[in-house]
């Protein structure tokens, strides 16, 4: 099966997406779909035949702990809601601490690089069977974008992506753009990383815009798609005919327009790197299986990979002792970990903070229209003490909520707008002082 070309679909893009020519197939945010009903929107995409995949990015398939039940099985049904042929996630951890570290539980609101060591990868493997084994479609994996780097790492990228396919048998998907925020961020060659992969195992590929800002490159999906991206995407293409490749927008978006000028730029790209000089081995055309194929890219039951053998307890203890380390110290102000470069620490921990307001400010869009201007000064103030550690629509009302344990906002009439705001969500009575106690003792011993 041939995806062809697509766009991630959105809400706020959905009306021009259904307009757009040449359309294929669109991606959608899987934890953003309810899992008995369809938007709209989609429904009549899927009725004109336009394939639609689910994307995931909650399940954290690189942490230390083994995959939740809950969340597989909501994936699942997602998945088996929109009769998608395949369903991806990323190769990342988002959350860290708990009983394996006897610490608070944290969530990091994005995707964080895992450590490209031997245990890291092992802890991987063995995550990525158990979320196959929970799914009804084949499952591919997306390397992400970066700003910092583990000490110690023991792989490059593209060794480390080409021993998790041929231990697990899972496909890829490659961000281009992803490749190259790494190669301005922590100097990887693209080039080099396509050249290990194994580029049949491709399901599919992501183009999207970034933006640099001293020195790093932040990849924003928020911005026009460069043109070293699409260098980059050529670099691909010239190796693989990939089956499908997707336009990434998740703000600031643009007219349609726009979106179609993007879309043509990608077509051109992959239409002149195909008459390229083939490089890797020469142009591979990569098929994507169907509902009910097994997890290898050529795989049937029969010749289905043994499952790796699962890491001992004392590596996942230690893979969460170091992911919470790191997480800790860009979410609570702890210490940097020893090795990591702590200047990037701070560009990726107020990276975080920014897009965790921008977040809260999505879901509960009263919060920025009760306290204006002061929204951003005001959220950014308690993140550095209130680590989130139930999610963005739970961080609305624990924002609102210290803030009116403080007596704030000063003006009268939107401390009551922000109080009935916070009643009406909450279903609850504002915190006593006993709560509010108790509170203050958790926060500080994370660290605020």
């Amino acid at each position: 099966m041939r995806l062809g070309i697509g766009i991630g679909w959105r809400p706020e893009i959905a009306d021009a997406v259904e307009t757009l020519p040449g359309i294929d197939w669109v991606e959608a945010v899987a934890e953003n779909l309810c899992t008995g009903h369809l938007p709209d929107a989609l429904l009549r995409l899927r009725e004109r035949g336009v394939t639609v995949v689910p994307h995931g990015v909650s399940l954290g398939l690189g942490g230390a702990e083994r995959p939740d039940a809950g969340r597989l099985a909501a994936l699942a049904a997602r998945t088996e809601l929109l009769g998608a042929p395949l369903v991806t996630e990323h190769i990342a951890f988002v959350r860290a601490g708990g009983p394996r570290t006897a610490s608070p539980r944290l969530e990091a609101g994005h995707l964080l690089p895992v450590p490209r060591t031997r245990e890291a990868l092992d802890v991987l493997c063995e995550n990525v069977r158990i979320t196959q084994e929970s799914l009804p479609v084949p499952l591919a994996l997306e390397n992400i974008a970066a700003l910092l780097s583990w000490p110690g790492e023991e792989l490059t990228e593209g060794q480390f992506l080409a021993e998790l396919v041929e231990r697990t048998g899972v496909r890829l998907l490659i961000d281009v753009a992803n490749l190259y925020t790494n190669h301005v961020n922590r100097g990887e060659d693209p080039a080099t990383a396509l050249d290990a992969l194994p580029v049949e195992a491709i399901a599919y590929v992501h183009v999207a815009g970034g933006v640099e800002k001293d020195g790093v490159w932040h990849d924003t999906h928020a911005h026009p798609v460069t043109r070293p991206v699409l260098d980059v995407l050529a670099e691909l293409r010239s190796r693989v005919d990939p089956p499908g490749v997707l336009l990434e927008r998740d703000d600031a978006f643009p007219p349609a327009e726009e979106l179609a000028g993007e879309l043509t730029a990608i077509r051109a790209t992959l239409d002149r790197a195909a008459v390229a000089p083939a490089r890797g081995g020469g142009i591979v055309s990569c098929p994507v299986a169907g509902p009910g194929a097994s997890a290898g890219p050529d795989a049937s039951p029969a010749t289905m990979l043994p499952a790796p053998p699962a890491p001992p307890d004392a590596v996942r203890d230690r893979v969460a002792a170091a992911q919470t380390a790191l997480l800790s110290a860009l979410v609570t102000g702890a210490p940097a970990p020893p090795g990591f470069d702590e200047r990037r620490l701070g560009v990726q921990s107020r990276a975080l903070a920014a897009k965790r307001a921008g977040v809260v400010a999505k879901v509960a869009p009263e919060l920025p229209e009760i306290l204006g201007t002061g929204y951003r000064n005001a959220f950014l103030a308690y993140a550095e003490r209130r680590p989130m550690a139930g999610g963005y629509r739970r961080d609305a009302l624990d924002f609102a909520e210290a803030l009116l344990s403080t007596g704030r906002p000063a003006d009268a009439a939107a401390r009551r707008r922000l109080t009935h705001w916070w009643k009406d969500r909450s279903g609850a009575r504002p915190p006593g002082r006993a709560t509010l106690l108790l509170r203050a003792v958790r926060t500080a011993l994370l660290g605020g």
